[in-house]
């Protein structure tokens, strides 16, 4: 199952990053949009399944808290990795527009879960602004798209339509085929990672708060590494936020609609630490993207150390370890201090620039 998850995994991605950039262009909507939607949206399928499934079991703490899990992952680890494959240069819509789409609904999902408990009139208001949002999205590709982009994209179309994966019939079955193999793959990796673990002795919770939660976004990781290596940098990108988009307002949503009146009850830990830490993981990206409007490969370094530090907290704090108040000390007085130092020095250069 193991290399069977990996082959599927990479065939995935060069699936669905060849079929939606191709339908990006058949269509005049630019890689960002395609990004933010089509892919971001379908990579999140699993992390929808979960909260879903949550719901329906009565956990519904586990909705949100797969969410927030997920959203910390994709930009520490999944921008990070992205970036040390190649610098990702930040289109100007997502400087302008997404990013802060993404931090309001951040925001709003934090206002929403302070009572330990997101209504089902809050979940309603997230889903209609996932829909609302992306239909904005779409028609304003469209638009931009029949002003700024004819002239330059009228003999790149013609050449597209001649190649066998420029028929929309082909396009929306690379797409299909390659989400498929991502879920599919996926699966089978977690599920081989997971019975190596039982094999060495790794218990069941650590295994959870790592490799089940990680799991889930590594649809996220195979799309976005391949669209880096194909230096399809603007489908990297939008293919983050936009499935930090779609967790929020979709898969939380979702999963409130889902409850009924009763709505989602939200656990105190989620509310106290990880709801936090997903806002900071999320504002930290602030001072790059308006700056440089490029994440280069030493802020992609921070990001990805910032992800086993976090997960090295979850796991500790879980088992209530001898040791966690000293990590807890270590990530407060040293980490903390230099990550900080590096984001304003990148600031300085980016600003020297």
């Amino acid at each position: 199952m193991f290399p069977l998850g990996i082959i599927a995994l990479v065939l995935g991605a060069e699936s669905l990053v060849r079929g939606a950039s191709k339908l990006a262009l058949s269509f005049g909507i630019s890689p960002l949009v395609i990004g933010l939607t089509v892919v971001a949206f379908g990579t999140s399928a699993p992390e929808t399944t979960v909260a879903v499934s949550a719901v329906l079991t009565d956990q519904t703490d586990i909705a949100v808290g797969n969410v927030v899990g997920s959203n910390i992952f994709n930009v520490w680890f999944i921008l990070g990795l992205s970036a040390l494959i190649i610098p990702l240069s930040i289109n100007e819509q997502v400087v302008r527009q997404d990013l802060p789409v993404m931090i309001c609904s951040s925001i709003l999902l934090l206002m929403f879960v302070l009572d330990q408990h997101v209504s089902l009139f809050e979940s309603a208001l997230l889903f209609s602004l996932l829909i609302g949002y992306t239909i904005f999205l779409i028609v304003q590709s469209r638009r931009l798209s029949s002003a700024l982009q004819a002239e330059s994209t009228s003999d790149i179309k013609l050449s597209n339509q001649e190649a066998w994966d420029g028929k929309l019939p082909a396009q929306i079955v690379l797409i299909i085929v390659g989400l498929a193999l991502l879920i599919l793959g996926s699966q089978w990796l977690v599920s081989a990672v997971t019975g190596f673990a039982r094999d060495l002795g790794v218990s069941e919770l650590v295994i959870g708060l790592t490799i089940v939660a990680a799991g889930k976004s590594l649809p996220e990781v195979a799309a976005s590494v391949s669209a880096a290596i194909k230096d399809e940098r603007d489908i990297a990108v939008g293919n983050v936020i936009g499935s930090n988009l779609f967790n929020i307002l979709g898969c939380v949503g979702a999963a409130g609609l889902g409850s009924g009146f009763e709505g989602l009850a939200i656990g105190q830990a989620i509310v106290n630490f990880d709801i936090w830490v997903m806002l900071a993981a999320t504002l930290v990206c602030l001072p790059i993207f308006f700056t440089g409007r490029e994440i280069g490969r030493r802020e992609g370094g921070l990001f990805l150390v910032s992800y086993p530090a976090y997960a090295g907290f979850l796991i500790l704090a879980a088992q209530q370890h001898d040791q966690l108040q000293a990590y807890s000390t270590i990530l407060l007085y040293l980490t903390i201090p230099i990550t900080i130092v590096i984001l304003i020095v990148s600031f300085a250069r980016s600003l020297k620039k």
